[in-house]
């Protein structure tokens, strides 16, 4: 837990300078959590439109909404700096922001790093001290090195992740936005953790990364180590089919879903039974033991599915509770404003932007510091002259650049 008495004065990355040179979406959300524990980050984007990522909530496949609730969740806590690094005088620019950044998180398509000279190697010679970090969809080298991925193919699709999913004679699951994006984010910040741990020893910078594919099939852990030895689990029986009757969905009589995760049978069987009215179950030989209750899960799955459509939820998650049985509920996510879990948690966080007053959290959670408050994101290039600036460069030499069409 987090004593305000006990925190520190600054943020644990304050100092840091991160140059966030990337978009779609796992890259920009490791820059955000940095920037959330203090590290200055700058957004470094095209003139004009800027990152696309701006639009993505505008994607058919996201919620409709009057405000860009997406930007606020990838850009909150960065400063945005418009330069067009194909342009002799914006590359030299971005130089400057290089040589002085201790951090750089670029997540462009291998060839498109080559033709920028976004490369390791060719930010390396500008800053031998600069941490790089890099995600690629399927990885730094093999024959789909250059392959463009999404957390959609990569992350979900690659990995086995959607085909574990789905039912037998079904279709494979699908993915929602950005899940497995946001899971790589994670490895992403720990990655650069490990680099700049290891500069504080050696003064050394150096290449960390990642990919899509290695997170997904990291998430999907338990399946692939099983694939490595010759094991493979067959599709998954439709819930009135269950392998386990006892780690399965049943519906409530107001139409909520509640899910049942006994992994301690021995403990959690007689609980459940005790739950439900019905200590009748603990001595029905069809369900006396382990083995018994999956020989008999279709039968046990009918009993509780009548059971469980007898009362509402507001009910079973009293006596669930009660009777200390391993439960959950599918939660909807228009509840999730409303939640007071959530916002003990840290989950939810207020924001200072008045379009966006709240938004979600990164998970990270410190007894010594918080989070810092966002604000609304930038503009695009709305902190260009500012930051070129601090990099040393004139008034003249940035009008010079405007001038010229290298930044806005």
């Amino acid at each position: 837990m987090t004593d305000d008495t006990a925190l520190d004065d600054e943020l644990p990355l304050a100092g840091v300078t991160v140059l966030d040179v990337s978009s779609f979406i796992a890259a920009p959300a490791a820059a955000v959590v940095l920037g959330d524990f203090g590290a200055d980050v700058i957004k470094v984007e095209p003139p004009g439109t800027g990152d696309p990522h701006r639009n993505s909530w505008q994607n058919p496949n996201y919620p409709r909404t009057d405000v860009n609730f997406v930007w606020q969740l990838d850009g909150r806590n960065k400063r945005s700096v418009a330069l067009d690094l194909k342009h002799p005088d914006g590359r030299a620019a971005f130089d400057r922001l290089v040589a002085r950044a201790d951090v750089m998180i670029v997540n462009f398509p291998l060839p498109v790093r080559d033709r920028l000279r976004l490369r390791f190697e060719d930010v390396a010679a500008v800053n031998p001290c600069l941490v790089y970090a890099s995600l690629t969809g399927y990885g730094e080298s093999g024959p789909d090195r250059d392959m463009p991925g999404f957390d959609v193919n990569a992350y979900f699709g690659r990995a086995g992740i959607l085909d574990a999913q789905r039912y037998e004679d079904g279709p494979p699951g699908f993915s929602l936005p950005a899940q497995g994006d946001r899971c790589a984010a994670m490895t992403i910040v720990s990655a650069i953790l490990l680099g700049l741990r290891r500069r504080d020893r050696t003064g050394k910078g150096g290449w960390v990364g990642t990919s899509l594919y290695a997170n997904g099939v990291w998430s999907n852990g338990t399946l692939a180590q099983a694939a490595l030895v010759g094991g493979f689990i067959t599709p998954r029986p439709p819930r009135e089919r269950p392998r386990n009757a006892l780690a399965n969905i049943y519906r409530t009589r107001d139409d909520r879903w509640v899910q049942l995760t006994l992994v301690r049978e021995d403990k959690g069987w007689d609980r459940l039974c005790r739950a439900l009215g019905r200590p009748d179950l603990a001595t029905d030989t069809r369900f006396a033991t382990r083995e018994a209750r999956r020989t008999h899960s279709v039968a046990l799955a009918a009993i509780l599915d009548d059971a469980f459509a007898r009362h509402d939820w507001p009910h079973w998650r009293q006596v669930l509770r009660a009777h200390e049985v391993t439960f959950g509920v599918i939660e909807r996510l228009q509840d999730l404003p409303d939640d007071p879990q959530a916002y003990h948690a840290g989950i939810i966080a207020e924001t200072k932007s008045p379009d966006v007053p709240r938004t979600i959290n990164n998970p990270v959670r410190l007894g010594f510091a918080r989070p810092r408050e966002a604000g609304a994101p930038p503009s695009v290039g709305e902190h260009t002259a500012q930051v070129l600036r601090e990099a040393g460069l004139s008034d003249g030499e940035i009008a010079t650049l405007r001038s010229r069409g290298a930044t806005n």
